[in-house]
């Protein structure tokens, strides 16, 4: 027997709330350490839904930011990096994790910019955040727009190894990146949500950009409930 939607075996699964994600988890029984790699940690958790159990396995993620930077004839950097958990390189915008101590979010992107590309930025804004995978995962990244470039007389320091060691840089006009992630050309999720924000937040006249020390709630909340990779060293509240 089917039932139409609207009827009583349906009305229970009917938001009639704001349509906005809250910081609400629910009770953990217990937890279960798995595993602990060089970036993160793999938990389980048993749940509580309101007296049904069950086991969550979950990554503790430390968090990171990423870089959405235009130039003045609104085109993005992106970077070509290798990326072995899907085996292929990848355009991104430069990114990094949150995982130095006490460093500020902003900061971080101002670091990670200067490290993976080369340049400093005199304007900053928060352009999104987002989860990457929170079936599965706790990592939160927020993504910037960093705009008035200037290439460091330096240039790129290289510190980095491994995949790091060599980041060539691509110029890609905003439009044309926009048309790159719908076509499936470009899918990095920073990539993809960063470029289709910019481009939409542009088409609004930027209004809709946050200064670069706006809150971050979400990721206050996952460090207060024990969902945030901490530095080796540095003990949660």
């Amino acid at each position: 027997m089917t039932h139409s939607p609207g009827s009583p075996a349906h009305a229970d699964e009917e938001w009639h709330g704001p349509v906005v994600d809250t910081n609400d988890a629910l009770p953990v029984l217990g937890r279960q350490a798995r595993f602990e790699g060089h970036v993160w940690d793999i938990v389980s958790d048993d749940v509580d839904f309101g007296g049904a159990h069950a086991v969550r396995d979950v990554i503790i993620h430390p968090g990171a930011v990423a870089v959405v930077a235009l130039d003045d004839d609104d085109r993005v950097l992106l970077i070509r990096q290798y990326r072995h958990a899907v085996g292929g390189y990848l355009f991104e915008p430069p990114a990094g994790l949150l995982d130095a101590s006490g460093e500020d979010p902003a900061r971080t992107a101002a670091r990670e910019l200067a490290e993976e590309a080369g340049f400093a930025a005199g304007r900053w804004h928060v352009l999104l955040d987002l989860f990457t995978s929170p079936g599965g995962s706790s990592e939160a990244i927020r993504v910037y727009l960093a705009r008035g470039l200037e290439p460091l007389p330096e240039g790129r320091p290289h510190t980095g190894e491994a995949e790091e060691a060599h980041l060539p840089r691509a110029w890609v006009p905003l439009d044309e990146a926009r048309d790159l992630v719908l076509g499936g050309a470009i899918a990095s999720p920073t990539a993809v949500s960063g470029i289709l924000a910019a481009w939409a937040a542009r088409e609004g006249g930027w209004g809709s950009l946050r200064p670069a020390d706006a809150p971050w709630p979400t990721r206050e909340h996952l460090a207060g409930t024990q969902r945030v990779r901490l530095p080796r060293g540095v003990q949660g509240s």
